[in-house]
């Protein structure tokens, strides 16, 4: 890994534990040479972030998002943005398929 992507993906990881507030979502960063949780699976291609959003019901949802490749040249905070953007969309997604039918 080049070292502007290591640094990049090492102040994206402070900048998305500082960035996660909601007590029901759990994130674990999965960057290869810089910070890897205990579940990450590191034949992974892409770094990514592994998220976990735990419902009212205790049913436990997982989602890993990557950043590829061709997101490597944007700034940190455009990706943490979109990395963010990310966990709202799957949280949403959750909401619907545990809550919709109500």
């Amino acid at each position: 890994m080049e070292k502007e992507l290591k640094d990049k993906l090492e102040k994206l990881a402070e900048e998305l534990k500082d960035v996660m507030v909601n007590p029901d979502i759990d994130i674990e960063i999965c960057f290869k040479d810089v910070e890897v949780g205990d579940s990450c699976d590191l034949n992974k291609k892409f770094p990514y972030v592994k998220v976990r959003y735990i419902t009212e019901e205790h049913d436990v949802h997982e989602k890993d998002i990557e950043i590829a490749e061709d997101n490597w040249n944007k700034s940190v905070e455009e990706l943490k943005e979109y990395i963010t953007f990310m966990i709202e969309q799957f949280m949403e997604e959750i909401d619907s398929v545990e809550y919709g039918g109500e």
